[in-house]
């Protein structure tokens, strides 16, 4: 009997029959709290989030800006690990089928355990991993890391990276291919980047994968511009900055709906 299908992959197909575009949202699992997080998951599903990024917290988010930093350092102090994530994320497939992408660095799940990360991922109920600081490379050379196929792998290719480099990153993505649309950390930009349009389609030249465009997004206009130029986009800080000033309120679950429905309905509507 062949396995279930990837809830990333019914999503995107999904979207492609419709001719929709999909809308990827970042939170950072365990801010405020994780019991929060499952109201603030459930609120991005009925605001019409397709795909939904759970950051688990590390010490040294390097890749992050300081509004994502900051959600991180807040979510360890509030108790989060890596078990708890994983836990909340059974919790949450009680009540959600949204796809579910882990993102996270490699120490957490290095400690945890590779292989058994995935394995237990996988089973709790997560759809894909993304590896903020796994080179591709790495993974050829140290068969440690070669990824398990209980989840889809998501690859970061960066707009420096040179079209050799995103060729050999391409093919071997699964799920969907996140392009970082400008240089540094992320946070949300008065302006969205330039040359995405072309990026795009240079990716799309080495692979089948849906490419979805990050880094910078914080309102409907940007958010349907950038998801013009491709399948999808991701929008975080944003979010994670409105859960930092009203996680104390007993409503930021439909603060956070109430945001991202006016992003969310301006991708569709493309």
């Amino acid at each position: 009997m062949s396995a279930p299908a990837n809830r990333i992959d019914t999503r995107f197909a999904d979207l492609k029959a419709s001719g929709k575009r999909a809308f990827v949202a970042y939170v950072a699992a365990g801010d405020p709290t994780l019991d929060a997080t499952i109201d603030i998951v459930l609120g991005l599903e009925r605001a019409g989030v397709d795909i939904v990024e759970l950051g688990v917290p590390f010490s040294d988010p390097l890749a992050d800006g300081v509004v994502n930093q900051l959600a991180a350092d807040r979510a360890l102090k509030a108790g989060a690990t890596m078990p708890k994530v994983l836990e909340m994320i059974r919790q949450l497939r009680v009540k959600s089928q949204i796809p579910i992408v882990l993102f996270t660095y490699l120490n957490p799940v290095y400690t945890y355990g590779y292989e058994r990360f995935h394995k237990d991922a996988a089973a709790a109920g997560a759809d894909g991993v993304l590896v903020l600081d796994l080179p591709p490379d790495e993974v050829v050379q140290n068969t440690e890391l070669k990824p398990t196929p209980e989840l889809c792998h998501i690859q970061l290719i960066a707009p420096t990276s040179p079209p050799e480099r995103i060729a050999s990153i391409a093919k071997s993505a699964e799920g969907f291919v996140y392009y970082v649309s400008r240089l540094g950390v992320t946070g949300a930009q008065v302006e969205i980047a330039s040359g995405i349009a072309e990026q795009v389609q240079i990716i799309k030249g080495s692979t089948q994968v849906p490419v979805c465009v990050g880094f910078g997004v914080s309102n409907p206009e940007q958010a349907a511009k950038v998801a013009s130029m491709a399948d999808g986009v991701v929008v975080g800080s944003a979010i994670v900055k409105l859960i930092e000033k009203n996680g104390a309120s007993p409503d930021v679950a439909e603060q956070v709906e109430a945001f991202v429905k006016p992003l969310v309905d301006a991708v569709h509507a493309l």
